[in-house]
């Protein structure tokens, strides 16, 4: 998948609509929040919508962009002011994986993750490295695909007879039609198992509309995506299923996305590194 995304980044932003969309929302999310990180971090920052965003947001924050895919940061490279780079208020670009960041501990004060967590088999190992990144007080502000994404192409593969790919983690069932997410409350757990204290967590659907399927197929191979979200069937079997894909009103084809969106903070410690219990005591 690393490699689907890496030759994505030259087409990525003439698809991205619901990637801004989304990074739109997440952001007036942040107006009901009032913090002043002095370091933030984009993960997964594609060709870096979302860190620009937190730059205007945040602009006495130090911005570091992350994300696995080295051409996508060469694209916010591309995308920096001149006078953000002779002035070094750019990002910091780091290619790295979620998983594995080479980042101090306790460094950052916020956190954000744009449509990315989703891609991962088991997302845990992920959240807690980015708790062991966020200081004490930061905010994490994330958002996912959920198990409802392309319920119309769901309930298509259903009719012709189509298999589909398994919750992550589990095993994969052929033939493959659309890969399964999360849903909210497991990531809700996550979060909890991961460190994070007391995580906000809700949902809504966004529907685009497509005249045809190849312009859909379309988007989904500029983003980078078309496989690790459908998986792989011969053109014969796609045409089968998108016969029985259904047109809405206007005789578009609806391909609805569900936006888990979740924000948590990192509480302070209840132990040590060593074990020990951490016990604060207030004088009167």
């Amino acid at each position: 998948m690393r490699s689907d995304f890496a030759d994505a980044a030259g087409t990525y932003d003439s698809a991205a609509v619901l990637a801004r969309e989304v990074g739109a929302r997440m952001a007036a999310r942040l107006d009901l929040v009032k913090i002043a990180p002095q370091r933030i971090a984009d993960i997964g920052c594609a060709t870096g919508d979302g860190i620009r965003d937190l730059q205007k947001r945040y602009p006495k924050a130090l911005p570091f962009a992350i994300d696995f895919a080295l051409p996508m940061l060469q694209a916010v490279r591309q995308a920096t002011p001149r006078l953000q780079r002779l002035t070094g208020r750019g990002s910091r670009l780091i290619n790295a994986d979620v998983r594995r960041l080479p980042l101090a501990s306790n460094s950052f004060g916020l956190v954000w993750s744009n449509l990315m967590l989703h891609w991962l088999d088991d997302p845990l190992p992920a959240l807690k490295e980015l708790h062991r990144v966020l200081e004490v007080g930061g905010l994490l502000s994330f958002a996912t695909l959920g198990p409802d994404t392309l319920k119309e192409l769901r309930a298509a593969a259903e009719k012709v007879g189509a298999g589909e790919l398994s919750m992550p983690g589990k095993a994969l069932r052929a033939p493959a039609t659309a890969r399964r997410f999360l849903d909210m409350h497991d990531l809700g757990d996550m979060l909890v198992a991961a460190g994070f204290g007391d995580p906000v967590m809700d949902m809504e659907m966004i529907t685009l509309t497509y005249a045809a399927p190849r312009a859909f197929l379309s988007d989904q191979r500029r983003l980078g995506v078309r496989e690790a979200l459908l998986g792989r069937q011969p053109w014969r079997d796609w045409r089968r299923l998108f016969q029985q894909w259904e047109r809405d009103a206007e005789q578009r084809l609806p391909a609805s996305f569900e936006i888990v969106y979740g924000h948590a903070w990192k509480p302070e410690p209840k132990q040590l590194a060593d074990g020990r219990a951490v016990i604060k005591f207030q004088s009167r």
